[in-house]
């Protein structure tokens, strides 16, 4: 007598040992309302998380907005992810800045530190190796002004935690092409 494998659950997606990575996109999509809703409604409707979102108007004659998603996924997924913002009506163009060899992508942030004494020192001076600017001071904080890679900022938050990090506020991840093409 042989068993019976119960029902497979259509939820059960089962888990691959395929490697996730983060992929940046950007879209060009006509500026109406709505769009923006769509493009998130369907990173939600199929369980996709997405991590950086920035979103303006960038050609108001062409009423044309620049939409950059930063999400994680498996190579399957980011390529089906692609397809499907290809597919939506207000989509002109979609491009994987992740792929793309000319591609440039930086964020800016704003990092509160709070700090007297050494730390105080110890912050200024990590703040000119990350090329931060100080745009605020009192006698007891500073707020930096730090632009880059994702990863740079990451790093600068890092090592700014135990000299009295007290806040940060990030744009989210901006793209483009170096050279003459555009998206």
């Amino acid at each position: 007598m042989t068993a019976i494998d119960p029902p497979a659950s259509a939820y059960d997606m089962g888990h691959t040992s395929e490697a996730e990575s983060l992929a940046t996109f950007a879209i060009l999509v006509d500026n109406e309302p709505g769009v923006l809703h769509r493009v998130v409604g369907l990173f939600a409707s199929r369980g996709y998380n997405i991590e950086s979102l920035t979103v303006a108007e960038t050609d108001q004659a062409a009423h044309t907005s620049r939409v950059t998603i930063v999400t994680r996924g498996t190579d399957q997924v980011l390529a089906q992810i692609q397809a499907q913002l290809e597919k939506m009506v207000s989509t002109r163009h979609v491009m994987n800045v992740t792929l793309d060899p000319n591609g440039v992508q930086r964020e800016l942030a704003l990092v509160k530190v709070r700090g007297a004494g050494p730390d105080r020192v110890e912050a200024l001076r990590i703040s000119d190796i990350f090329r931060a600017h100080v745009i605020d001071t009192t006698t007891t904080s500073f707020i930096f002004e730090i632009t880059g890679a994702p990863s740079k900022i990451d790093k600068f938050v890092g090592l700014m935690r135990p000299l009295g990090l007290v806040e940060v506020s990030r744009t989210g991840v901006l793209s483009i092409e170096r050279g003459e093409e555009t998206l």
